[in-house]
């Protein structure tokens, strides 16, 4: 309902009952919200090195690459691909964040997973500014098409996209700016050989010797403020199973031990027992581990057994025995792989506290 004024003939709105007031927006609702990097502890960010001379182990490796990081200063042009392969937490996504700093150039790390459509990748690789990394882990999981958009764009810097269908489809070409792919994976073996072919780097990373594991503890341990002992570090090194991230993944475990059973500082009997009551043995075999090898010894006189039989026998998915426990296993020499099936060998007995029976009576 409205009013007319009588001196201005125009239209007043009436006053309306009981109306509230709106209230002001809260400050904190207009803030944009943070994103995950914001999020995360800063300390968990300050984990991995930021430098190449800080970086820890594969020296073999940090050569080649302090190669070819001045070669390319030298002539201003971006890193040549690298594929890096070898088991799981070595520090393949590190590397790429070292290699991207040290050039003085931005990262994009993604994995092939999240690159399900062509149009994934496409705007990745349009985005890229000249001389960035682009990092994708385990790129044996890559679709077929698209691996097919990178080989121009890893070797021309250009782009095939075909737009339209039927007799209607025509091909346009999109120049990219150069880039430099970096590759993760844990199976080199199932990348297809032209896109193996087509990076000019292939390294593989090795496993860590304890005292590198031991510097890489003492540096996280000095992040994380924890008192440790050099001794306590050079235990949990050994039984990190020659990689870094289960170290630091072990550091965690021990210095929660240490707040809450001690008084906070690691020596090396309060790492041996925080270890030992997370069932991590001074080999690094864990409860599972260890399970496979005594059903093998107790229930097979230590085999042969074939893999189905072992995982029915211990409740344990075949293929997890396969991929999972089995390759460290077979690395420290605790485990056979024959034409019969597994065999514990004797040093596994002898760490399982069993006599091994002699070497006639074997059934290998």
């Amino acid at each position: 309902m409205a009013i007319v004024s009588s001196k201005s003939g125009h239209f007043d709105p009436a006053p309306e009952k009981n109306t509230v007031q709106p209230q002001p927006p809260d400050p904190k609702l207009l803030q944009p919200e943070a994103d995950e990097e914001e999020r995360r502890p800063q300390s968990e960010d300050k984990i991995r090195p930021q430098r190449l001379s800080d970086y820890v182990g594969q020296r073999d490796l940090k050569e080649v690459l302090h190669i070819a990081i001045e070669a390319a200063k030298s002539r201003a042009e971006p890193l040549d691909h690298l594929l890096l392969y070898g088991p799981p937490g070595l520090g393949k996504t590190t590397i790429s964040l070292i290699l991207a700093a040290e050039m003085g150039v931005n990262c994009k790390v993604t994995s092939a997973p999240a690159l399900e459509r062509p149009r994934d990748i496409v705007g990745l690789l349009v985005n890229l500014q000249p001389g960035d990394i682009l990092f994708i882990d385990e790129i044996h999981r890559l679709s077929r098409m698209s691996e097919e958009l990178l080989y121009p764009a890893m070797e021309d810097f250009r782009l095939d996209i075909t737009l339209g269908k039927g007799q209607s489809a025509r091909t346009r070409s999109l120049d990219l700016k150069p880039f430099t792919l970096v590759g993760a994976t844990t199976r080199v073996g199932a990348l297809s050989s032209p896109l193996r072919d087509r990076f000019g780097f292939v390294q593989r990373l090795r496993f860590y010797e304890a005292e590198e594991l031991s510097q890489i503890v003492r540096r996280t341990a000095g992040i994380f403020e924890v008192a440790l002992q050099a001794e306590a570090a050079l235990e949990i090194a050994r039984r990190s199973r020659g990689t870094p991230r289960i170290a630091n993944r072990l550091l965690k475990r021990v210095r929660d031990f240490a707040q809450v059973r001690a008084s906070g500082s690691v020596t090396p009997a309060i790492a041996v027992e925080a270890l030992e009551l997370f069932n991590v043995d001074p080999c690094g075999l864990d409860w599972t581990d260890r399970r496979l090898l005594t059903v093998m010894i107790e229930h097979y006189q230590g085999g042969p057994v074939g893999l189905d039989t072992l995982a029915a026998a211990t409740g344990e998915d075949s293929q997890t025995i396969e991929e999972v426990y089995e390759p460290y296993l077979l690395q420290i020499g605790y485990l056979n792989r024959t034409p019969r099936g597994r065999v514990a060998t004797p040093a596994a007995w002898k760490h399982l506290g069993y006599s091994p029976p002699n070497e006639q009576m074997r059934m290998l």
